[in-house]
């Protein structure tokens, strides 16, 4: 069976059950939420990269607010010398508790997603589980190009 290749270019009319290739960066945040637990179908590349930098731009912010509010509001004890965070470190920290159970399902999903439009089972996710190595693969699979036999996938 043959498949007609992957388009390179953004098609805006992309109905949310087919992957958009070329999507801008708010396109592809405003499918990931759209998607938030869709494990079916397929997200092209640049879905899933676009995603991966908002979600690290976001951690990199909490983690930054978690180090200042844990460094501003310490205090020391006298006695004993050691430092404790001050009530808006938990705070801080909190946030980033909550966002990162906000996000477990949708970003396995389009994980899973991903690897579809790479023509692989979703199930490979669990590569992850291996330390290093599964990460690395992991990584790869999320780097190649689409194959249109993934369209096995949709739904």
């Amino acid at each position: 069976m043959t498949y007609s290749p992957a388009p390179t270019t953004a098609t805006a009319d992309a109905p949310l059950s087919a992957p958009l290739y070329g999507a801008t960066f708010g396109q592809a945040i405003k499918r990931f939420f759209a998607k938030y637990a869709t494990f079916s179908g397929r997200a092209s590349r640049s879905e899933y990269w676009w995603w991966a930098l908002a979600n690290a731009i976001i951690v990199a912010v909490l983690y930054v607010l978690v180090i200042v509010a844990g460094v501003a509001g310490a205090t020391v004890d006298p006695s004993t010398g050691l430092a404790a965070p001050g009530p808006l470190f938990v705070v801080a920290y909190a946030l980033l508790a909550l966002w990162g159970l906000a996000i477990i399902v949708p970003s396995l999903a389009i994980t899973w997603r991903r690897l579809h439009d790479t023509n692989r089972s979703g199930a490979f996710y669990f590569l992850s589980f291996i330390p290093i190595v599964g990460g690395i693969i992991l990584l790869v699979f999320t780097l190649l190009d689409s194959d249109p036999a993934g369209a096995r996938f949709d739904r």
